[in-house]
């Protein structure tokens, strides 16, 4: 029995018999040669069939499939550099599984709400399929770099109590008569961990009810997120650094031929190395002043401030100490300069905005009291919070990477809704 092999371990069978199962991506054809594109989930192999060594039913059936007719072919392996992936099968039989006439996403140019509607079929397109295998390339780098750095993965719950981010954007929903929300991040949660754990992080799905239709938000996103005892501003902005590089290095290791796949440049991508350059809020503000873009000091940054930004770097550039007024509950104040938060945010090079956005926590109770009553939210929702300043309280901090911005940044495309499966916007939970 000819064994079946995958088209990512096809070399391995160069001058044997090997079986295929997959799906036509493609076909052309050649007068009395039919030439196969098979995808199988591990790459692409031209399969070529020949009308005079096939039998007639065969040959049939292969002309009558079309685009992503599911199949199994069998034939002998060879080398040929002209091929995809740079072998190809000399096809002695073919098993059509189910034959497609109809598949509604057709090589033509289909408009953006028509491929999302048909998201469950897109995936399975090239440009897609290299998308995804970034996506599950950066998660697995994600994990690799804090699993080698003693980091304890803490599942955070989607269901809390309490704001995290501002309570405006909240999806609230009702949990046996009291109130619950989708979570924001898993950053509260953390916060105790690490008290227990020294270094942990999360990851998993946040939410925002953000009515923002920008190429840059989605209602529902995935992020990583550590959080570490005794971390300054400056080990946040270290262990953020780390990350990145760690992640983009890996990533342009094992996925060239993804990249190229998106016509991707990747020289940015070579020059994601160590250091990143690091500035104040006020030098980012006089950097936009000179710019003459309209920023107006004392706000936070929007998007077209951080394009301007990023503009001036050929790496990603890290902004901290912003004023304490813009910035969340639980930021640390500079103790040289109250107003001014220690925080920090990591800015894409290129306009695809922040990748990072972390703090050193308040640790004091009693400053972590007057700042709930400040942003008026209710003290009893976070009690169990406040605890973690009532008993062994220490300098702490982390930070929070949204997945779909870094994959999008580094696939070079446009809108983040492609880095996701099945992405979730305003207008938009089908499929």
């Amino acid at each position: 029995m000819t064994p079946v092999t995958s088209i990512d371990r096809i070399a391995e069978r160069e001058g044997q018999d090997a079986t295929v199962r997959g799906w036509l991506y493609h076909k052309r054809s050649s007068g009395k040669i039919q030439f196969l594109l098979i995808r199988d989930g591990s790459g692409y192999l031209q399969a070529v069939l020949v009308q005079k060594e096939a039998r007639p039913e065969i040959w049939e059936a292969a002309e009558a499939a079309g685009q992503e007719s599911s199949l199994a072919v069998t034939g002998s392996i060879r080398k040929d550099d002209r091929a995809p992936g740079g072998y190809e099968m000399s096809v002695r039989d073919v098993e059509i599984v189910q034959s497609v006439s109809d598949y509604p996403i057709s090589p033509k140019e289909h408009g953006p709400d028509f491929l999302l509607d048909h998201r469950h079929l897109w995936l399975r397109s090239k440009r897609q399929h290299a998308l995804l295998r970034i996506r599950s390339d950066v998660e697995h780098a994600c994990r690799q770099f804090f699993h080698g750095r003693g980091f304890v993965l803490i599942d955070s719950p989607i269901l809390t109590p309490a704001a995290c981010e501002g309570t405006s954007t909240l999806f609230e929903t009702d949990y046996f008569g009291d109130k619950a929300f989708l979570s924001q991040s898993g950053q509260l949660y953390l916060e105790p961990a690490c008290q227990a754990f020294g270094k942990v992080y999360c990851f998993g799905p946040t939410f925002r009810a953000e009515k923002s239709r920008t190429r840059r938000h989605l209602t529902e996103f995935w992020m990583i997120e550590p959080e570490v005892a005794w971390a300054s501003l400056d080990d946040v902005m270290e262990l953020a650094e780390d990350l990145i590089v760690h992640v983009v290095g890996q990533v342009l290791q094992a996925r060239r031929e993804e990249l190229k796949a998106l016509e991707r440049d990747t020289a940015p991508l070579e020059r994601v190395v160590k250091p990143f350059p690091r500035i104040s809020y006020d030098e980012a503000a006089d950097l936009l002043e000179r710019k003459g873009t309209g920023f107006k000091r004392g706000d936070d940054l929007g998007a077209p401030d951080e394009t301007a930004i990023s503009e001036a770097f050929d790496r990603p550039v890290m902004i901290h100490r912003y004023p304490t007024a813009v910035k969340a509950f639980y930021m640390q104040p500079d103790p040289d300069r109250p107003d001014r938060a220690l925080c920090v945010d990591m800015i894409a090079p290129e306009g695809y905005g922040e990748l990072i956005g972390g703090s050193q926590r308040i640790h004091d109770l009693a400053l972590l009291e007057q700042r709930l009553r400040e942003h008026q939210l209710p003290e009893a929702a976070f009690r169990w919070y406040l605890d973690v300043r009532r008993y062994g309280s220490i300098p702490h901090g982390g930070f929070g990477m949204g997945i779909e911005r870094l994959v999008s940044w580094i696939g070079g495309i446009h809108h983040l809704r492609e880095a996701i499966p099945f992405p979730r916007t305003i207008n938009r939970l089908y499929p």
